[in-house]
């Protein structure tokens, strides 16, 4: 039996989470192999190349694409890649993400691996984050259709392609029990960079994923996230690799519904912004925060600890989230400015 670390295949691997996937990874001591788009392959190799324990592949096609080869000597798949709403049509996203997680599952069965850790979303689970009940479990499922994905409206387009491609993985994993999946479902997705991402180009703002909504509170004239629901990139990434330990001898369906233990208040974030840099005062979002219904989201914390051994200790908190968060895009828009680049007066957002 060998005792080289054990190797694990990331999909998405130039994507916020993924990053933070592999870095975390590496850090508890195994070994990546990391798939891309062929643009990505080549400035995600010059990224890790201090990192002899991370190996970037290229998949030109996830949904379609055929790369047994790639998947040979793997122990498990990580596979976070997703489509982001507004980047396809209808048809399409729907298609590339059902199609995209079942490829990857299938191929990787094929070869022999059965364990699988899948990036989900609570908008698989819930309906309207502003007004829907706290309380989500596992055998709760958002009630949108494809018929409403029909609409145009993004979000809900974004909701139809991540319920679907949830549910046709468990219908997988039920018609092949020989497999163990997992499902990690988080809110909106807040936080630093990894320590080793990709450059982000001047305006490229569709690079800060879901941190947008953070930068948005940094403009006068920016909007609220929609509900409060949140977690840490850095707490979803680490529950991912803990989900890898998981023995499949757990009981019922590994669908995890994932969120920060801490209430969001966005005047307490604001005066811990200002007290950790002063400069904030007089450009923060000028409109006073929404009512929510809710300040958190109410999980099953026991059910995410047997999964992913994550105790809500161990969480990075509300403060640690935004100041961190915050300190990375102030730095990133130094270097924009540097370079010339005009910060506008409003922002564009992914929702």
């Amino acid at each position: 039996m060998s005792d080289s670390p054990k190797l694990i295949f990331v999909t998405g691997a130039s994507g916020f989470l993924a990053s933070h996937v592999i870095h975390e990874l590496t850090k508890q001591g195994y070994r990546v192999r990391a798939s891309a788009r062929k643009n990505k392959v080549e400035p995600l190799r010059e990224l890790y190349k201090s990192v002899p324990s991370i190996e970037i592949v290229e998949i030109a096609d996830i949904a379609h694409g055929e790369f047994e080869e790639l998947l040979q000597g793997v122990d498990a798949v990580i596979h976070t890649a997703s489509p982001l709403p507004g980047r396809q049509d209808v048809d399409s996203m729907l298609k590339s993400a059902i199609d995209g997680s079942l490829n990857v599952l299938k191929q990787a069965e094929k070869v022999g691996i059965k364990k699988f850790v899948v990036t989900g979303s609570t908008i698989s689970v819930r309906d309207d984050p502003r007004t829907v009940g706290v309380s989500f479990r596992a055998d709760h499922w958002n009630p949108v259709t494809k018929e409403q994905a029909k609409s145009g409206n993004k979000s809900v387009i974004y909701a139809v392609a991540k319920k679907y491609a949830e549910l046709a993985i468990w219908e997988w994993a039920e018609a092949n029990p020989h497999v163990d999946v997992t499902t990690i479902n988080p809110p909106f997705l807040y936080g630093p960079f990894a320590p080793l991402h990709l450059p982000v180009a001047p305006g490229d703002f569709s690079a800060l994923s879901s941190d947008i909504m953070v930068y948005s509170l940094l403009i006068p004239t920016g909007v609220y996230p929609p509900g409060p629901g949140y977690a840490d990139f850095r707490d979803v990434a680490k529950a991912h690799v803990g989900a890898l330990r998981t023995p499949p001898t757990v009981e019922g369906r590994k669908r995890i519904i994932f969120s920060t233990p801490d209430g969001l208040d966005f005047n307490t974030v604001f005066a811990t912004l200002k007290k950790a840099r002063p400069e904030l005062e007089g450009r923060l979002i000028n409109q006073p925060p929404p009512v929510y219904p809710f300040d958190r989201y109410d999980i099953d914390f026991d059910r995410v600890e047997e999964v992913t051994g994550m105790k809500k200790s161990d969480f990075h908190t509300t403060e640690e989230t935004f100041v961190d968060t915050v300190n990375d895009i102030l730095d990133l828009e130094k270097v924009w400015i540097e370079n010339g680049y005009v910060i506008p007066k409003t922002l564009p957002s992914i929702l």
